[in-house]
């Protein structure tokens, strides 16, 4: 493969999927913890920040613009100093809710109405930047290059995970302490961010190669081109099979889907957030946003990604078959932690790292035989529409329950509610025993 310039992977692929990254967990994540902290009740918080996934379920649709329009090269940089800025908008407009609107939850989000804005911008260029991206990848190396680096962009992506939801969160939290001011903190928080965009965006400038291969992708048939996206998307509705394996993308993370979203905010709510007729019904466990950083935005990511890893080891030696009763019990019963958590409400800090260390242990384990069932659906002729269909699917599993997940949660209260979502794992548990008795081994 010709390049006009020879850069060796090594000065790109770990700074470009570190760069992928941040964005997609600024959005996806830190927000959540961020409204929190703001005091906006959790119906609304879980609401419009399940909103902001929408662009990475909707990318497919305009994934071919980017092989039109540009240089994969072109849309690398230009979504990153449009994050960038984005980043700094969202640090000079950030709103100052009162302390008593953030200590009573009363906080209305449209007091964020530009926040959210600038999100959702974000969300959009986010997702166009991972569709460049992944595409630049398979063009500026060759395909013994590609194979030797896939770890390597893995491993970045993942070390963005735990900088995002682990050292961001940290630094928000302990300028928290240091002034008290927590919109000051979360300030100071999104300016490093957009510091850290802003320095790559000038490095990539300068050191991501310019392949020979990336050049806007000629379409002389649009009407061949439809015809084969119609294709696609007509024989993935008309596979064997195509119900059970929907109803298997959407029910088999039903449990966590309704966890993801109130675990933070139960972590940082006060002991007695919610109170009804003078009784509370339902507390946080009041930790401070360094500790939520610490625990799970750093050592609970990290059991998370081991989980995923000794997964992908345990289906590779047994079978996606053989593994899939193990890993639905690993996806959700460890998520019954939260039920005592929220019943106990322990003060030790290694308590509630351990339970959440151990339930996004489980989570990383069991969410391989979802990610293996999306790739062996997917094989035939139209592999990678196919592969897209399903992670859209995917990220449906998870904005269906986010929707009501804050609403059902003010209602009856964090230990009612965990309860609630852990009930959910019938869903995951009858969808794989459908899903068993059609596999073969």
């Amino acid at each position: 493969m010709k390049q006009t310039q020879n850069i060796s992977p090594w000065i790109w692929v770990p700074t470009l999927y570190f760069t992928e990254g941040i964005p997609y967990f600024l959005v996806n994540s830190i927000s959540v913890m961020l409204f929190a902290k703001m005091g906006v009740p959790n119906g609304q918080l879980a609401f419009f920040t399940t909103l902001l996934y929408f662009p990475w379920f909707l990318k497919g649709l305009w994934s071919p613009f980017v092989d039109i329009l540009r240089t994969k090269r072109w849309w690398i940089i230009a979504m990153q100093a449009l994050m960038t800025v984005l980043c700094i908008l969202l640090t000079v407009t950030l709103p100052a809710p009162s302390a008593d609107m953030i200590a009573a939850k009363t906080t209305s989000v449209g007091l964020f109405r530009w926040t959210l804005i600038f999100f959702i911008i974000a969300a959009f260029a986010s997702a166009t930047h991972d569709i460049a991206a992944d595409g630049f990848y398979m063009l500026a190396h060759d395909k013994k290059s590609q194979a030797a680096f896939v770890g390597i962009r893995s491993t970045f992506y993942r070390i963005a995970m735990v900088f995002s939801q682990g050292v961001l969160v940290y630094i928000a939290g302990y300028f928290e302490n240091k002034t008290g001011d927590i919109p000051h903190s979360w300030q100071i928080a999104l300016g490093a961010t957009s510091a850290i965009l802003l320095l790559v965006t000038i490095y990539h400038s300068f050191f991501l190669p310019r392949a020979a291969e990336d050049k806007p992708r000629e379409v002389k048939d649009y009407q061949g081109a439809m015809r084969e996206l119609g294709e696609s998307f007509a024989t993935f509705f008309t596979k064997p099979g195509v119900g059970l394996a929907i109803a298997f993308m959407l029910l088999y993370r039903l449990s966590e889907g309704f966890l993801v979203k109130m675990s933070q905010p139960f972590l940082v709510d006060a002991h007695d957030a919610f109170v009804r007729d003078g009784q509370i019904i339902g507390g946080g466990l009041a930790l401070s946003t360094e500790s939520v950083g610490l625990l799970y935005g750093t050592i609970g990511v990290i059991f998370l990604l081991v989980g995923g890893i000794l997964g992908g080891i345990y289906i590779s030696h047994h079978g996606l078959k053989r593994s899939l009763w193990l890993m639905a019990a690993a996806l959700t019963l460890p998520s019954f932690v939260y039920c005592y958590l929220s019943m106990a409400q322990p003060e030790s800090l290694w308590l509630i790292g351990t339970a959440v260390s151990f339930e996004q242990f489980g989570y990383g384990f069991g969410f391989t035989a979802y990610m293996m069932y999306m790739m062996h659906f997917s094989e035939g002729k139209f592999k990678t529409s196919h592969y897209a269909i399903c992670t859209a699917f995917m990220a449906l599993s998870m904005m269906i329950p986010g929707f009501v997940a804050g609403y059902i949660e003010q209602a009856v209260g964090y230990s009612a509610f965990f309860w609630i979502a852990n009930a959910c794992s019938i869903t995951t548990f009858a969808i794989t025993y459908f899903v068993y008795k059609r596999l073969k081994e």
